[in-house]
């Protein structure tokens, strides 16, 4: 039996990938952002050929002009003959990063409810949500809690409400999003779900179980001439790890393949010759702040650090930080390649994103950007609908 989904806010296509790899056919598909729906016509529609119906673009693509009913008789479903909806609406209202009440009264907040009216036309037998950790923060809860209402009250069970991180499924990204996954009522007394799925990998402590997976696996080989200062800049210092283990660790790391020179996503920000001068003063695995006083930003002196990832290198053994839409900009988080004076790629945010090299981003490099940091990673979304599938069955 094919399991249907449809993607609402679907991006740039994170949660349709994972439910293609999962198996499941997913039929119809909601995004306004026109560079993200551009890439999501020529990966999956134009490339694969996928018979999906694509509501795109900055009008028709607009959420609130799709009609749910409408939407349901142009796909010639019944109401509870959809399996799965899918989507993460537009998070920047329940943004982390926002202070006090910023956000509260965002309109975006309101597309939350928007994906529910989509749930209720279509009676699914499950449905899951994506959406940043600030959901769950107090001046969003009448957004939550409506949301939660009325699904209840639509006769679905909330068997989940809470933070997953990327990492603890095989990401190599510390990434933690809010999941919420409702399943209709007739459908759980057959098959009494309970999720998340158990986690697949952990932090490295037993040799038992396998590790976080860590940010050199979408690099290429880290060269051996820079080991001793792996450990000078970092370990030595940072750590309880003696030289022979440091070595041993760094010799052991994954790797990937180099990215090819002709990726259409092997672009990087180009840097100011001031910028270059920062990152040759940033060690390996260094932040900001090892940089040195010469380089700490005007924003930042006094009693306010700021974000000390900025102008950070990423560190090689560990999860990646959050992959976000400025990944492109090392000004925007720890976005500085591990071992060059440059940020890092977007083919190597979209690995760390777990996008497969065939995957390409269309538009600008700030929409491309925009793009990955917003996308489900594609490998926990296979998890999480594997898992929900094999019990919807």
């Amino acid at each position: 039996m094919t399991i249907k989904a449809i993607d609402l806010f679907a991006g740039a296509g994170g949660f349709t990938c994972a439910a293609h790899d999962a198996g499941v056919r997913v039929i119809a598909a909601i995004e306004s952002d026109q560079a993200a729906s551009n890439t999501y016509y020529q990966n999956f529609i134009f490339r694969e050929k996928c018979k999906i119906d694509l509501r795109a673009g900055p009008v028709d693509g607009d959420i609130n002009n799709v009609d749910p009913k409408k939407l349901r008789n142009s796909l010639n479903l019944k109401q509870n003959e959809l399996d799965l909806i899918l989507g993460g609406p537009p998070c920047q209202g329940f943004s982390t990063h926002r202070i006090k009440n910023a956000g509260v009264n965002d309109p975006r907040n309101q597309l939350l409810l928007r994906y529910f009216e989509f749930v209720n036309e279509f009676k699914p037998k499950a449905f899951l949500v994506e959406n940043v950790s600030g959901l769950l923060w107090k001046r969003h809860q009448v957004f939550l809690d409506k949301f939660i209402d009325l699904a209840e009250s639509a006769d679905y069970v909330i068997k989940f409400k809470d933070i997953l991180n990327a990492k603890d499924y095989g990401v190599p990204q510390n990434r933690k999003r809010v999941f919420i996954l409702g399943v209709r009522k007739d459908v759980d007394k057959k098959c009494d779900m309970t999720f998340p799925p158990n986690p697949t990998h952990f932090a490295p402590i037993s040799s038992e179980k396998p590790y976080w997976r860590t940010v050199s696996g979408v690099f290429e080989k880290i060269p051996e001439e820079l080991y001793d200062k792996y450990w000078e800049h970092y370990f030595k210092n940072k750590t309880k790890w003696t030289y022979e283990r440091t070595i041993k660790a760094l010799a052991s790391l994954p790797f990937g393949k180099p990215v090819k020179k002709n990726d259409p996503c092997n672009i990087h920000m180009q840097p100011s010759p001031q910028m270059i001068k920062r990152f040759i003063d940033t060690p390996l695995n260094g932040s900001r702040e090892d940089a040195g006083e010469k380089h700490q930003l005007k924003c930042h002196s006094g009693d306010y650090k700021g974000h000390k990832d900025v102008y950070g290198r990423l560190m090689i053994h560990l999860p990646s930080n959050t992959i976000t839409t400025g990944c492109n900009n090392p000004s925007k988080g720890r976005f500085v390649h591990p071992w060059l004076n440059h940020g890092i790629t977007l083919r190597h945010a979209a690995r760390l994103q777990t996008f497969c090299d065939s995957f390409n981003f269309t538009g600008s490099t700030s929409e491309m950007a925009r793009q990955i940091g917003n996308a489900v990673p594609p490998l926990l979304g296979k998890i999480l609908i594997d898992y929900i599938c094999s019990r919807l069955k």
